[in-house]
């Protein structure tokens, strides 16, 4: 596929949510120019092209803005046919949108509130996260069983791209917070979902590093812990 014309992705390096805009557009073949975006001294560009949140990702097709992650997938989805990311059948489809808003309302939640919080609070917030991640279990157990590595069969989608773009920093909280969140005896197939998600190259190249993002989390948990003590 020959460069798409005017197609920029204003993004930021720590952010799922912009990584699933890239992972999309790697699946599908599709070239894109990258503008990294400091979130703290935000652009002109940032700010003109999303003047509602102000924020990333934001999606620039030709001199024309979309933003929110799930909007522009559903966005690139639907211009470009290559390589489908959502099932034919609107049953399955719908299952996959079902279960992708339940991974942004319930378990993205229990993971960002784990990482800035201790104590009592802390044991409750992973015993939620928890409790996310073994219904997320046994979503792929009921829904999306069928022995194939990924959600969609054989190669990953929509769903995929969703989980695994945030999935990868597990790894990366558990060390931050020194508990484990994700056990192999608890919930086998997320472990092998995520395994067999890891060893493509499209998502080496794209995930962030464990030690880059790892510094981070333990950066924004020192920071969070200490603003509550003062």
């Amino acid at each position: 596929m020959g460069s798409v014309k005017g197609l920029k992705l204003h993004g930021m390096w720590a952010s799922s949510f912009c990584i699933r805009v890239e992972l999309a557009l790697k699946l599908k073949g599709i070239p894109y120019e990258y503008v990294e975006e400091d979130l703290e001294n935000k652009s002109q560009m940032l700010v003109h092209y999303n003047p509602v949140y102000k924020k990333v990702p934001v999606l620039i097709d030709d001199g024309k803005s979309i933003a929110e992650s799930m909007v522009i997938l559903e966005y690139i989805e639907d211009k470009w046919k290559d390589y489908p990311l959502l099932p034919e059948d609107l049953y399955m489809r719908a299952k996959v949108q079902f279960w992708a808003k339940f991974f942004d309302e319930k378990l993205l939640p229990s993971c960002h509130s784990i990482a800035r919080i201790e104590g009592e609070e802390l044991e409750k917030g992973i015993n939620e996260l928890l409790e996310n991640v073994r219904t997320l279990e046994e979503c792929l157990e009921k829904d999306f069983s069928g022995g194939t590595p990924f959600f969609h069969g054989e190669r990953p989608g929509f769903l995929d791209i969703v989980i695994g773009a945030s999935f990868s920093a597990y790894k990366a909280i558990e060390e931050a917070v020194g508990v484990q969140l994700v056990d192999p005896q608890r919930v086998p197939l997320l472990v092998s979902w995520f395994s067999a998600l890891k060893d493509l190259p499209v998502f080496k190249d794209t995930l962030t590093p464990h030690d880059k993002l790892l510094c981070r989390i333990k950066s924004f948990r020192e920071k969070a812990l200490k603003s509550q003590r003062v």
